[in-house]
């Protein structure tokens, strides 16, 4: 059970990156007084919370009325998540998103959608809440752990000036590599794991 909360609350944190988000939230707000960054945090995670909660309790359920069976978006999102790693290690620009669309709410785009709940975050934490891997019990675990990684990526938010302050531009786009890399090697671990679960199934153990 430890080494699987270790494991979920590494692909989790890497994949909500809270460190591309503070720099996200840092650039969007440099404007607003102390109490509206509070309250544009806040909402932030709020809306992020709601999104990644559904995912848990009815993302498996979508797929299965669709008929898409869970290796398959295991495999998809191995890919995808790999992909995204590789972002990450050779750099993303925040300005990418610096600016809100008019006459939308910054906590909800571009930080809550796309920069704390993006696909990547959504298909890995239906992946680790499998229903017919996970009991209840564990996968109300793994909520916690993401309500967890929320809560710190919300005390960053806070923390914003401060730490750009301390660990600097350089600083952050070194921890942003960094967690692409071990993003892009657990991604690796998915696909391999949802390959040996797949030749098991045409090659039964005798």
């Amino acid at each position: 059970m430890v080494n699987k909360i270790i494991h979920d609350a590494l692909m989790i944190w890497v994949t909500i990156e809270p460190i591309g988000t503070v720099v996200l939230f840092s650039a969007l707000t440099y404007r607003l007084s102390p109490t509206e960054r509070r309250k544009t945090a806040t909402m932030a995670i709020a809306y992020s919370a709601i999104i990644l909660l559904g995912a848990i309790l009815v993302g498996q359920i979508i797929l299965t009325a669709m008929g898409i069976q869970l290796i398959s978006l295991q495999i998809a999102g191995g890919i995808i998540l790999f992909l995204f790693g590789l972002q990450m290690i050779f750099g993303r620009m925040v300005t990418a998103f610096s600016q809100p669309e008019a006459g939308h709410d910054i906590a909800v785009f571009p930080l809550a959608i796309p920069s704390i709940v993006g696909p990547e975050s959504i298909m890995v934490v239906i992946l680790l809440t499998d229903n017919y891997l996970h009991s209840v019990a564990t996968q109300a675990i793994t909520a916690g752990v993401m309500l967890g990684v929320l809560a710190v990526t919300y005390v960053l938010m806070l923390l914003a000036e401060h730490l750009l302050r301390i660990i600097g531009k350089n600083g952050a786009a070194i921890l942003e590599r960094i967690m692409g890399i071990i993003l892009a090697t657990l991604s690796v671990d998915l696909i391999i794991d949802a390959f040996a679960g797949i030749f098991q199934w045409i090659i039964p153990k005798p």
